[in-house]
């Protein structure tokens, strides 16, 4: 394997963080962000097949709490009239469930489970991200087509983990899922926000809020 890699998130040069076995990452020196090598990213076949192993339960109460930062911000933060997108919904759209309930407008999309991308020529007041932006394969992509889709002042959500030094990366439990391929760092959330042009970061436990 050719150990120079340039990120995907921001093109910067990288240096080799963890190889164990069949893994290895890289750490970007730009904008800190770390990927795996591009020749362990799975194929969509593989990719969707881990992706249907998932016991999500949009009835369970668990379910329901784990998501519960991101639901809980949207309830308090916007209304019934507002328009919002739950991007990479995957198999249990469990927030859009819990939103809809209360009779909320949520839109559901996803690459492999809900592709329906007329949602992607519109906007939101509001973007739900739960557990999707470590499986970003093109990050500058994404990033970039999710500020596009978020009206001005609107707020982008993401839940994912978030890696700092305090944690041992050889016995962390998120980089074990082969569909995790890009992991975040706060230098990297904040260089999204400077590189699209967010107008505020907010980090809280694992809940990355970004104002457009």
């Amino acid at each position: 394997m050719n150990n120079e890699k340039s990120c995907p998130l921001c093109e910067g040069e990288s240096t080799v963080f963890y190889q164990h076995k069949t893994r290895l990452y890289h750490q970007c020196k730009t904008c800190k962000g770390i990927f795996v090598d591009p020749s362990l990213i799975p194929d969509s076949i593989h990719e969707k097949s881990r992706y249907e192993e998932h016991q999500n339960d949009v009835n369970d109460e668990g379910y329901q709490k784990f998501v519960s930062p991101i639901t809980n911000a949207i309830l308090n933060n916007y209304s019934p009239l507002d328009k919002g997108l739950d991007f990479g919904a995957g198999t249990g759209p469990v927030i859009a469930k819990i939103l809809r309930e209360q009779d909320y407008q949520i839109a559901l999309y996803d690459p492999f489970f809900h592709y329906f991308p007329n949602l992607l020529n519109q906007t939101y007041d509001y973007i739900a991200c739960c557990e999707v932006i470590e499986h970003f394969h093109f990050p500058a992509k994404e990033f970039d087509l999710l500020k596009s889709l978020l009206r001005k002042g609107g707020t982008l959500y993401c839940m994912t983990d978030i890696y700092d030094n305090s944690i041992d990366f050889h016995q962390w439990y998120y980089k074990n899922d082969i569909t995790h391929v890009f992991i975040y760092q706060k230098e990297t959330l904040e260089w999204i926000k400077e590189t699209y042009g967010f107008l505020k970061l907010t980090v809280k436990d694992r809940l990355v809020t970004l104002i457009g």
